[in-house]
């Protein structure tokens, strides 16, 4: 698009856009003739992803902004009344509603609830922050036909998101979202009523306590080992940050009810949208929880345990010697912990006779393939899917809507876990209830999780997992990134890493592919997106995927063997060849 095409959207939303901040933004951009800034702000619109849709808050159609969201909450609306007419037009359509802490979520959130009751859709609408778990507990506990979370995540906090939700309490995924994308496209105005008609009309409802409660029960319900926690709960100390984010809320209350002594990192215990002490709310980065492990040392701890932004995600540090004398904390990947809870869940199903009958655990297609290993010693099988949670979620509704197999757990490598049928979504704070649990009933039978990961590593192989992230912005980073999954799919890499490829997955494609002898070529089963995976020889792989929400590639490795020396080395060679490709 040239640039009198972009300054003529830039005027349309300068015409559109109703609050000052982000349409005075724009304003100055084009009075001081900033082309790059307008082309990047307008070059295209944000668009529903792995994650939703997300973006630096700002002025302009590539950016996180009340037009944007208006625009979406409107072709949402109307594509609610298409899908379910009868409904719509008994006014019998509704929606919930809730946000995290992040900078504009609470306007977001509130423009979004005014669009739906302009609609004749009845808004449920949190008064104030609600972790995104909570919202698909929400969905599915008040039978609503659709749900928003206004979040960004774990991303920075200059960014902001809009994720969308189905009836079953999952993220929308196709075909939903490809139409709601078309009607946003067209961009029809969106219809809006004023917070004070609507709450007066209840066509926004107010919720709060109600759901609270009921979510806590549930989470507690979904435990295996009440008692345990009743009568030896104080056996052990759990240090928890919501790492600025909203889990404090539920978390603590949990723990309290569950009788385990905690400690909350004070300075991230309030929400906060500018996350002071790191950045991001992020417990994938190390450096997020640095204040979780200093003070888990210094209480002597049995867990250092984190929560994201909107605490759907969740990472935790176990206790381990360092020389004779001093303890430090070892923070577990994603994987790790996903082996750990897949093992603890498995174990414990079996052990209180609640495993379901054609057992599955998910898990999406770049999670490291060990648990496959440990699952097939307890009788349950292992279902692949794409990557994203709402992919995850989508085979748990299928399971649920066909009988073809009971869930056991879900999870994938970004430290996102589902742990409970009641949530069609990733869940940080299931997970820390999960994981408090787990640490207690592996301390009454005098191990660590550290330890136990150690035996499951001895029998089943050693896992090396680790994740290499390129970003390259704007409208050039988009093609350089193309480019780059163009060089990947021409099929010239045979080896990596010292180790032979023996078969490529193509999503995008949709092949399964077998150098060397295409007669034994399938398809992958998989919708379509744009990924390449490597399986290597003797187990492992590696992929590439550009991502849905950021602009950047990510790689992820996936090394097993039968030292954890060979699997560090066989990661480290593959990164190295990766780099050769950026």
């Amino acid at each position: 698009m040239d640039d009198t095409g972009i300054l003529a959207l830039a005027e349309r939303y300068v015409q559109e856009e109703e609050t000052p901040f982000f349409r005075q933004e724009v304003e100055r951009l084009m009075a001081e003739k900033n082309m790059p800034e307008l082309r990047d702000r307008f070059y295209r619109g944000l668009e529903f992803g792995t994650g939703g849709m997300r973006g630096v808050c700002g002025g302009g159609l590539n950016r996180m902004n009340t037009l944007v969201v208006k625009r979406v909450t409107q072709a949402l609306a109307l594509y609610l009344v298409k899908t379910f007419p009868e409904k719509a037009g008994t006014g019998r359509l509704s929606a919930v509603l809730t946000y995290d802490a992040r900078h504009f979520s609470d306007v977001f959130a509130g423009e979004a609830a005014r669009v739906f009751a302009a609609n004749g859709i009845v808004c449920y609408l949190f008064s104030g922050c609600r972790p995104t778990p909570e919202l698909s507990f929400a969905i599915r506990e008040l039978c609503c036909d659709t749900g928003i979370v206004v979040t960004a995540s774990h991303n920075p906090p200059e960014y902001n998101g809009y994720k969308a939700y189905w009836n079953n309490g999952g993220q929308i995924i196709e075909p939903h979202d490809a139409e709601i994308v078309r009607l946003a496209d067209e961009r029809k105005p969106a219809q809006t009523m004023s917070m004070e008609a609507a709450l007066a009309k209840k066509l926004i409802i107010p919720i709060d306590a109600e759901i609270d409660g009921k979510f806590r029960r549930m989470v507690i319900a979904e435990l295996f080992r009440p008692e345990l926690s009743r009568t030896r709960g104080r056996e052990i100390k759990l240090v928890y940050t919501p790492l600025h984010g909203v889990g404090a809320m539920h978390v603590e209350a949990i723990f309290g009810e569950m009788g385990v002594p905690f400690i909350t990192v004070p300075e991230q215990r309030e929400p906060d949208g500018d996350f002071p002490t790191t950045g991001a709310s992020n417990p994938e980065e190390d450096s997020a929880m640095a204040m979780a492990l200093t003070l888990a040392e210094k209480e002597k701890a049995d867990a250092a345990m984190a929560t994201d932004g909107d605490a759907d995600r969740f990472r935790a540090a176990f206790p381990e010697k360092n020389g004779a004398t001093r303890r430090i904390m070892r923070l577990l990947s994603g994987n790790q912990m996903g082996l750990l809870f897949a093992d603890y869940i498995m174990l414990s199903r079996n052990e209180t006779g609640r495993m379901p009958a054609n057992p599955a655990v998910i898990r999406s297609i770049v999670t490291s393939p060990l648990v496959d290993r440990i699952a097939n010693d307890y009788g349950v099988q292992v279902v692949e899917c794409l990557t994203g949670h709402k992919w995850i979620c989508a085979v748990q509704e299928e399971f649920a809507q066909t009988g073809s197999h009971g869930f056991v757990f879900g999870y994938e490598e970004s430290c996102s876990y589902t742990v409970e049928n009641a949530i069609r979504d990733k869940d940080g704070i299931s997970a820390a209830a999960l994981c408090a649990e787990m640490v207690l009933y592996w301390k009454s039978r005098g191990k660590t999780p550290l330890e136990r990961l150690d035996e499951l590593y001895r029998r089943y192989g050693y896992m090396d997992d680790r994740a290499v992230n390129k970003v390259f912005a704007g409208e050039e980073g988009a093609r350089t990134i193309a480019a780059i999954m163009s060089r990947l799919r021409n099929g010239s890499l045979t080896e990596i890493g010292g180790k032979k490829i023996i078969a490529v997955r193509d999503v995008e494609q949709g092949r399964m592919i077998y150098p060397g002898d295409s007669s034994k070529n399938t398809a992958t089963g998989l919708p379509k997106s744009n990924v390449l995976q490597f399986f290597l020889e003797g187990g492992g792989n590696f992929a590439g995927r550009p991502s849905g929400t950021e602009p950047k590639i990510k790689f992820y490795i996936n090394s097993i063997a039968e030292t954890a020396e060979e699997a560090a080395r066989i990661s480290a060679a593959i990164i190295a060849e990766i780099q050769t490709l950026l």
